[in-house]
C-alpha cells in the first residue's frame, strides 16, 4: 500500500504474546497493520533480552517500511519504566525518523486511551499479565495490579497457565498417571510436548512469559468437558473483578471495560467477573486495538502523546 511518508503515524503495542503495529493518517484512517513476536521492556535487563528485543524491533521495521515511512512513532511497551534512551534510539534508527519524533510509554496507557478519554472509566486488561487502570483528567495514570507474573497478575494468561500446571502436577504427586483421565491435563501436555515432568519443566522455566501465557489456550479448549478447567477460568474472572473493585473503591463508580486476549479466552471469565462486581451493568467486554489508538496519536503532530 503506497502512502506518503510525511504524514503517517506509527503506533506500536508491545506485549508478551505479540507486538502489534499500525500506520495511520492524520484523519485517523488506518492504512496498514501487522504483528511480530512478543516482547517486553523488561528484556533490557539482560544482554540476551536486549538482543531479542532489538530483533523484534528490526522485524517490525521491515514490515512497516514495506507500507511507508512514518513521520512519528508512539509506542507502548509492557514493563516500561521510563528509561527510553536506548529504545528510542533503536526505533529511530530502524525506521529512519528523528529521535524526538519517538514517544514511549507503558502499554497500559495506550490501551486505556483506546477505551476511554481521561477520567471517563476503568480499564481492566488481561493479556499475559493483568492490570486495571484509571487515567484522571490531569493525565495521571492510577493502577491496580500489574505487578508482574512472578508476584501476581491474577487472571492473566500466565496465571491461568500456572494454575493449570500446579493443579496437574500436585495430582501427579498423589496419583502418578492421573493425567490420562483429565481432559485438562491431556490438553496441557499436548501443548507442552509431553507428559514427562522434563517437558513441563522446560516449558515453564525455559520459555518467555508470553509463550507460557499461550498455554491458557489449552485450558480454555478443555473447559467444555473439564470442570477443573472451568474452575480455573472462573478464578480468573474473580481475580479481574478484584482489580476493578479496587479502583471503584478508590475513585468511585464509573464504566468498566474488560479487554485483552486472555479476557477473550472463554465466556466464563467475563461472566464471572460481571457477577462479582457491585454494578454488573457497568462492565463492557470489548476487543482492544491499542496499536490503532497509538497510531492515531502519532499521526496528530499537535497532540501530546502519553509519557
Amino acid at each position: 500500500m503506497d502512502s506518503s511518508a510525511s504524514d503517517l503515524g506509527l503506533g506500536i503495542d508491545a506485549g508478551g504474546t505479540e507486538t502489534r503495529w499500525a500506520l495511520a493518517r492524520p484523519d485517523g484512517g488506518i492504512v496498514a497493520a501487522g504483528h511480530v513476536a512478543g516482547t517486553s521492556a523488561l528484556q533490557m535487563a539482560s544482554a540476551a533480552g536486549r538482543e531479542r528485543l532489538q530483533a523484534v524491533f528490526a522485524a517490525l521495521a521491515a514490515q512497516v517500511l514495506a507500507h511507508g515511512r512514518p513521520a512519528r512513532i508512539c509506542a507502548g511497551l509492557t514493563g516500561f519504566g521510563g528509561d527510553s534512551t536506548v529504545l528510542t534510539a533503536w526505533l529511530a534508527q530502524l525506521l529512519g525518523v528523528a529521535a524526538d519524533a519517538v514517544s514511549l510509554c507503558n502499554d497500559i496507557e495506550i490501551a486505556y486511551l483506546d477505551s476511554f478519554t481521561p477520567g471517563a472509566g476503568y480499564l481492566v486488561y488481561a493479556g499475559t499479565g493483568s492490570i486495571a487502570a484509571f487515567m484522571d483528567t490531569d493525565g495521571t495514570l492510577h493502577r491496580a495490579g500489574g505487578r508482574g507474573v512472578v508476584l501476581d497478575d491474577g487472571g492473566g494468561g500466565f496465571w491461568i497457565a500456572r494454575e493449570a500446571m500446579r493443579l496437574i502436577w500436585r495430582r501427579e504427586d498423589e496419583l502418578p498417571g492421573a493425567w490420562r483421565d483429565s481432559a485438562l491435563a491431556r490438553a496441557v501436555f499436548e501443548h507442552v510436548g509431553g507428559s514427562d515432568w522434563s517437558c513441563s519443566r522446560q516449558f515453564i522455566y525455559g520459555r518467555e512469559r508470553g509463550e507460557i501465557g499461550q498455554l491458557a489456550l489449552a485450558v480454555a479448549r478443555s473447559a467444555e468437558v473439564d470442570e477443573e478447567a472451568r474452575a480455573i477460568l472462573r478464578g480468573a474472572g474473580m481475580e479481574l473483578a478484584r482489580l476493578a473493585r479496587a479502583l471503584v473503591a478508590r475513585f468511585g463508580p464509573r464504566p468498566i471495560v474488560l479487554a485483552g486476549r486472555a479476557a477473550a479466552l472463554h465466556p466464563l471469565i467475563h461472566e464471572t467477573m460481571r457477577a462479582a462486581l457491585p454494578d454488573p451493568q457497568a462492565l463492557t467486554h470489548r476487543t482492544a486495538q491499542p496499536h490503532f489508538a497509538a497510531a492515531r496519536l502519532a499521526a496528530r503532530p499537535t497532540t501530546d502523546n502519553p509519557r
